[in-house]
């Protein structure tokens, strides 16, 4: 690529956005355009970008009738991924998009929700994608859907006790994670504060669970941000906006 990297990112809700990640491309300097799914907003040509993220949201992958936009962001998923080959980053749902998008499958699982362990597996070690994380780490949950079945081509880089595909990598410029590290303080009563999610969390965690939701995540912060500047730099890395980096510490 050339100049600076054009970076696009799908939400499906307006308070999951790109979290502590924000700060990280304003330091780098990248600029990045939001399509706002859920509030109708039309998918641009990708061929103006050279990256996409897909963030989370309440919605799940099969509830098109719902939510028909969903049709289209698939789509567009595999037409970054396959045909146009851009950086890809998918986080929670965008993890679980990116699985439905090139044929493997998602459905309900059993749910996550708190500050919970993820393990890093063998090629979970050797991934350019994880690399400089511990082995095991904690992260922020808050899902009760999961891939079940990988598309072909996919490596699986992490797992927990109850989700068999945290972390996926489809050749060296895709990479998803079921788990958030982007967190911030706002993070967790902004979610707390949408009706499908709090639902979920009394469900999982007991009425009232959230202000020691808070009081976990408050605790993990600092890791929190420390492994997402890490996967941060990982994925801008692995698919060359690492470059546009270089160029602004030489001028």
């Amino acid at each position: 690529m050339s100049g600076t990297p054009r970076l696009l990112v799908f939400q499906h809700l307006d308070v999951e956005h790109p979290g502590i990640f924000r700060e990280f491309l304003a330091a780098d300097g990248i600029q990045w355009d939001v399509v706002e799914l859920d509030r109708g907003d039309p998918i641009p040509d990708l061929r103006a970008y050279d990256g996409l993220w897909v963030m989370g949201g309440p919605m799940d992958v099969w509830e098109e009738a719902s939510n028909p936009w969903l049709v289209a962001e698939k789509q567009a998923i595999k037409q970054a991924v396959v045909e146009l080959n851009l950086g890809y980053l998918g986080i929670c749902l965008g993890h679980q998009l990116l699985a439905a998008a090139l044929g493997g499958e998602v459905a309900k699982g059993t749910p996550e929700i708190g500050v919970l362990p993820v393990e890093i597996n063998i090629d979970g070690s050797a991934s350019a994608f994880l690399a400089g994380l511990p082995s095991r780490l904690d992260c922020l949950q808050w899902h009760g859907a999961e891939v079940t079945e990988i598309p072909q081509g996919a490596t699986v880089l992490a797992t927990s006790e109850k989700c068999a595909v945290q972390a996926m990598a489809i050749g060296d410029r895709a990479f998803s994670a079921q788990f958030h590290v982007e967190v911030t303080p706002d993070t967790v009563p902004e979610w707390g504060a949408i009706a499908t999610y709090a639902s979920a969390l009394d469900d999982a965690l007991g009425v009232g669970a959230l202000t020691a939701f808070q009081a976990n995540v408050d605790v993990a912060m600092a890791e929190f941000n420390r492994c997402a500047k890490i996967l941060y730099d990982n994925w801008t890395r692995s698919v060359g906006f690492v470059n546009h980096r270089a160029r602004l510490e030489q001028v």
